[in-house]
């Protein structure tokens, strides 16, 4: 998995198995991240809890990945990338398993921090061997690809999670998640090219990272970039039973239509940060801020609410564009900021989940939510364009000097 290999004449077809590997696993932990919050309901019930008490099983996943970002990024530094991928393929599988034991919110709270441990490195190690694998031009795409297993994981994912909980038990529906990353562990071990492990590779290279005045940048542009998309999604289907006043069954439908927007804006923002890395990130901050925006009037109306539900899937096109960037001003951290990225991204996921919850608990109701993220997202712009003043040029982000090792 070297940049001799793509010279050689590989190309992005020929590694369309390895990355299809690579994008079951980020299907299966995105299915596993985002299912909670429509399961939350069954969960509450199973556990003879309330909402508010069972939102911190979603906020105990988010901060596993803070902290297992770092620490798993050291640990398998030296390791294999295959090697490292796989392991921790089988980690996130069976502590999904083992949580459906779990009978009291504690016990269930404690194996999704665990789950959520390994998901940083996976996520950052994925795009890392996704980008390894293909040529120079084409990173942007093969990262996109990579990002398309979290994006399908709420178009059939998260819905599907949401009717076994409906009408069968969260705990099925985590089955089902730790067998999906079963399969994507085979899939791994069957058809990423071996590589070896890399005993020489500097622990404190990996650790300099935190000493780079950009990848803070890129991390805080990730929390506030994202942040705003979590605000409205964690409550969305809330929102859509009480104001809306859609049918309870229609809510994994709308899950769904949110991944299809998801999967076009990931598409699209990998292909466009392949051309124009500096145009196509703040036009996503500005799909953001809009759409965002927009929620709050369209709330009320099933039409125009269902229009930008899929519209709002569009705000996950910043997720490609951050990862590469991230990778570009990483130098020899490649592994401990793709892995940050993630965290950042989870870190996203409390601080939106936190400021909805200030908004509804403060009465201003369900469509503020809307207000309240394009107000995070235009603080992550003002943040991105402060990153990059006096780099004229956010393309060299995409030179030859990137190295995905």
């Amino acid at each position: 998995m070297t940049a001799s290999a793509v010279k050689q004449g590989q190309t992005t077809t020929g590694h369309a198995l390895p990355i299809l590997s690579l994008a079951v696993g980020t299907f299966g932990i995105g299915t596993g991240e985002f299912a909670m919050m429509g399961l939350l309901p069954d969960v509450a019930r199973s556990m003879d809890a309330s909402i508010p008490q069972c939102g911190n099983i979603v906020s105990a996943y988010a901060m596993g990945v803070v902290v297992g970002a770092p620490i798993i990024s050291l640990a398998s530094a030296r390791m294999s990338r295959k090697q490292a991928l796989i392991l921790l393929t089988l980690w996130f599988a069976v502590t999904n398993i083992l949580g459906t034991l779990a009978h009291s919110v504690g016990a269930l709270e404690f194996w999704r921090f665990l789950a959520g441990l390994p998901h940083g490195t996976l996520f950052g190690g994925s795009a890392l061997t996704a980008a390894s694998l293909v040529a120079e031009g084409r990173r942007g795409k093969a990262v996109g690809h990579v990002f398309a297993g979290l994006t399908f994981a709420n178009v059939v994912g998260a819905p599907l999670a949401s009717l076994m909980g409906e009408y069968l038990s969260w705990r099925v529906a985590y089955l089902l998640v730790g067998a999906i990353a079963l399969i994507a562990a085979f899939m791994i071990w069957r058809f990423i090219p071996r590589d070896d492990p890399r005993p020489g590779h500097s622990l404190l290279g990996e650790l300099r990272a935190f000493g780079r005045k950009q990848i803070w940048y890129v991390l805080g542009v990730v929390m506030l970039g994202t942040g705003g998309m979590f605000c409205v999604y964690t409550y969305v289907s809330a929102a859509l039973l009480h104001v809306t006043h859609v049918p309870l069954w229609s809510i994994p439908l709308f899950q769904g239509l949110w991944g299809v927007g998801m999967v076009v804006g990931a598409y699209v923002g990998a292909s466009a940060i392949d051309r124009n890395p500096l145009g196509a990130t703040i036009g996503a901050f500005i799909w953001n801020v809009v759409t965002l925006s927009l929620f709050a009037f369209a709330l009320p109306h099933l039409w125009s609410v269902t229009i930008i539900i899929f519209l709002l899937g569009g705000t996950i096109a910043l997720g490609p564009a951050m990862q590469m960037r991230l990778m570009a001003v990483a130098g020899d951290a490649q592994t401990m900021a793709a892995s940050m990225n993630h965290a950042a991204f989870n870190l996203a996921n409390a601080l939106g989940a936190w400021v909805g919850a200030f908004v509804l608990a403060s009465g201003f109701g369900y469509a503020a939510t809307g207000w309240a993220g394009g107000g995070i997202a235009i603080m992550g712009l003002l943040l991105f364009l402060l990153s990059v003043r006096g780099e004229p040029r956010l393309e060299r982000s995409t030179d030859s000097s990137v190295r995905f090792h």
